[in-house]
């Protein structure tokens, strides 16, 4: 990467049961928002997901109650970004599958 060019970060959530395809079309809704190449699989551990929980923009108590954060795919991008980061937006739906993306440190 060079040090001109930012870097995104997809955070994906799914009910149990979510095809890979249904979590592909989660991330291409998300990517139709904003543009990024190069993802790579990062999985985060569910200390660091509960740590994230104030920079959390989407909040469900159904997912909380389930998973112990707000909203997966959101703290998923923020801490798979890094602490400087920040998510583009709110988690994008798409059937049993969620994805947000986040910007790593301070990229507009």
């Amino acid at each position: 990467m060079d040090l001109d060019e930012a870097m995104m970060v997809a955070g994906v959530g799914c009910k149990a049961g979510a095809s890979a395809g249904e979590i592909e079309e989660a991330i291409a809704e998300a990517l139709a928002r904003a543009t990024a190449r190069g993802l790579k699989l990062v999985l985060v551990p569910q200390r660091d997901l509960e740590a994230a929980d104030a920079r959390i923009v989407t909040r469900s108590e159904r997912v909380l109650a389930l998973t112990g954060v707000p909203s997966v795919a959101e703290a998923a991008a923020l801490v798979a970004a890094g602490p400087a980061s920040r998510l583009v937006g709110p988690r994008v739906a798409v059937g049993p599958a969620t994805c947000a993306l986040a910007i790593v440190g301070d990229a507009t």
